[in-house]
């Protein structure tokens, strides 16, 4: 069974991809669940969101096209954990082809090494260059607080610009 289920539905206009759930999140059931992770309150900072949303709200981020997907979806904890349970990468991409957002996000250097089968420190923040049959992919900087070292928001706002319809 997954530790958090996917919030995906067609025509998504943004999915947020994670490595796997957190402890919390997997207890909860709620994505970003961590009082520390900085997620909810940097969707709204950017403006991703119009109000600053509850992890138990996740759900509602669907009618403002905001989806949802970890790579790894029966392990939990940190990454060296929770990856044990095995990432599958070709679901993933299935699940992408299938929904075809306009824009993914992936939530941490570490998600989008395991994607592009590149170690993390070959991996830019910021938006990536455009792959065939993908749709426009950025890589932000973890809101975990584990992460708070290499915390910035500026991928978030590249991410926030682009999703509004400016040009970045």
């Amino acid at each position: 069974m997954d530790r958090l289920p996917d919030q995906l539905r067609p025509g998504l206009r943004l999915v947020f991809v994670g490595t796997a759930a957190s402890e919390r999140s997997a207890a909860t059931g709620h994505y970003y669940a961590h009082p520390g992770n900085r997620f909810w309150r940097t969707l709204h900072a950017v403006g991703l969101t119009p109000r600053l949303y509850q992890p138990q709200e996740f759900p509602a981020l669907l009618s403002l096209g905001i989806g949802f997907t970890d790579l790894c979806k029966l392990g939990a904890g940190m990454d060296h954990v929770a990856l044990k349970a095995g990432v599958d990468l070709a679901g993933f991409a299935d699940k992408i082809r299938h929904y075809r957002p306009a824009t993914v996000a992936f939530t941490s250097k570490k998600a989008a090494s395991l994607f592009y089968a590149r170690p993390t420190s070959a991996i830019a923040l910021g938006r990536q260059p455009e792959q065939h049959h993908f749709p426009t992919t950025f890589v932000l900087a973890s809101p975990s607080g584990a992460a708070s070292g290499a915390w910035t928001l500026e991928p978030w706002r590249e991410l926030a610009a682009h999703v509004a319809g400016d040009r970045v």
